[in-house]
């Protein structure tokens, strides 16, 4: 098994869940608050709830982001963000503001805007159109099921970022990647089965030593 698997912890929740389901998984994930920890990491995980902003103020503020920049960007440490993790990779959120985010996507976040009048935030269970392949994805069906809880969504300038959409009114992407950057929407650590296996599939690539792989279209 991978040696360290670490959850960033800066103050944005959610991290219980995602640190019992790898647990699950037979793994012991480690939870830091602490910038030199990532130093170990075999892969990193960085989930969160909440505003972008806030959470933007809080990276920096524990000084995560130049470590994280140069662990994800520079030396291609597998990284897993998870809905409001995923959103904080684009370039900027329109959330109460402009805001700068780590841009290690070309997108943008913007609010749900729907044509049929479909309740924001977006709550609950979706289907998901699977539209490349993924090591994330590896062993799941095209058309899997997954718990999404959100009113932001991100905005892909390159589409071959894109790996996963779900159809809420309009198309919202479910699940990016670039090269070792791995992110989804929705919450596998909410979405049972289909969850778990989800996050096998990233531990699972993490051990195979997060091998560049498995990108080209479904």
């Amino acid at each position: 098994m991978a040696k360290h698997i670490i959850i960033v912890d800066y103050g944005m929740g959610n991290l219980t869940s995602v640190s019992n389901a790898l647990k699950f998984l037979g793994y012991f994930p480690e939870t830091t608050t602490d910038k030199t920890r990532l130093l170990v990491a075999d892969a990193v995980i960085l989930p969160g709830v909440g505003a972008f902003a806030q959470a933007m103020k809080n990276l920096s503020r524990l000084k995560f982001i130049p470590v994280l920049n140069k662990l994800v960007k520079e030396q291609g440490v597998p990284f897993l963000g998870i809905c409001l993790g995923m959103q904080l990779i684009a370039e900027n959120s329109t959330e109460m503001g402009l805001h700068e985010g780590l841009g290690w996507i070309r997108a943008n976040v913007d609010e749900i805007s729907t044509t049929n009048n479909y309740p924001v935030p977006h709550v609950g269970w979706n289907d998901i159109h699977l539209c490349k392949l993924s090591p994330l994805f590896a062993t799941l069906p095209k058309e899997a099921h997954f718990y999404f809880d959100h009113s932001f969504h991100m905005i892909c300038k390159n589409q071959e970022d894109v790996v996963a959409v779900c159809n809420y009114g309009v198309d919202i992407v479910a699940a990016v990647r670039h090269r070792n950057i791995f992110a989804t929407q929705f919450h596998p650590e909410k979405s049972q089965v289909m969850g778990l296996k989800l996050l096998r599939n990233f531990l699972n690539h993490v051990e195979a030593g997060g091998v560049l792989g498995n990108i080209s279209p479904c």
